[in-house]
């Protein structure tokens, strides 16, 4: 069996079953295990799977899950950062929030707050705060993609930069630990930028399951972000680069101990 093909069958093996380990594939192609590492690092290099200790797993950037999937992953995560992030931004300001099933939580949890110009790319979001005490929604024009409800091309873009607005809120698809903030369609990551660049204040909310997805294109650095909210501690190197940026790391489990601690 030829290396390509040998690498195909791993492939394959990877999709069945979520994980390998490397004495296994040894065993199964009757090969040595430097063999199948070396097999398992240029796969890796390639963005086809995720090397662990011992092997390697399902690359989920590979394709972006369904809408409608991630709104179910990390629920009781995404509320709480949700919460979090809706208590940096005060009454009577304006925000701007773009697609994403983490943002439609900080929308939820700004419901309650008087006064808001709300602008998005996301219909959802202007769905979800239709008779809140915000003050204005404001829908982005432009190309609707029918599987999220996204509002995304250049129209969108020209659209967001007739505005300035105090607080911008973004997600992310993907996280890595030298500071990046990724996603996987250049047309939403237009708009994400943006966002972030007609604000005052820039705000991305994302779990740490994102450092375990890698995405192929940059939304910007953690360091040119004021706050970053997510709901276990990052990774060192990534805390680093936002500490590089005086960028302010929030997380869920922190915010809990605190509140416990003053109770």
């Amino acid at each position: 069996m030829d290396i390509e093909t040998r690498q195909e069958a791993i492939l394959e093996l990877v999709r069945r079953q979520g994980s390998v380990g490397v004495e296994d594939l040894a065993r199964r192609f009757g090969l040595t295990t430097q063999t199948i590492r070396a097999d398992l690092r240029d796969l890796d290099d390639r963005g086809l799977v995720k090397r662990t200790h011992g092997g390697a797993r399902r690359v989920e950037s590979v394709s972006n899950r369904e809408y409608a999937d991630r709104r179910r992953l990390r629920g009781p995560e995404k509320e709480a950062m949700g919460t979090l992030a809706a208590a940096l931004i005060p009454d009577d300001c304006s925000v701007a929030l773009n697609i994403g099933t983490t943002t439609e939580q900080v929308a939820r949890a700004l419901a309650g707050h008087a006064g808001l110009v709300v602008l998005s790319n996301n219909i959802n979001i202007i769905t979800l705060l239709m008779g809140s005490k915000a003050r204005e929604l404001v829908l982005v024009g432009g190309t609707v993609r029918a599987s999220d409800g996204a509002i995304v091309g250049e129209d969108a873009v020209e659209f967001i930069s007739r505005y300035k607005v105090d607080f911008a809120v973004i997600g992310a698809s993907a996280l890595d630990a030298d500071g990046a903030i990724l996603d996987y369609d250049a047309r939403e990551v237009s708009v994400a930028r943006a966002i972030l660049r007609n604000s005052r204040t820039r705000i991305c909310v994302a779990d740490s399951s994102k450092f375990e997805r890698t995405a192929p294109v940059r939304i910007c650095e953690v360091a040119e972000l004021d706050y970053f909210v997510t709901d276990t501690a990052p990774p060192e190197a990534f805390a680093a680069a936002a500490r590089r940026g005086q960028t302010q790391i929030l997380t869920v489990a922190s915010t809990e101990v605190r509140a416990l601690k003053r109770g």
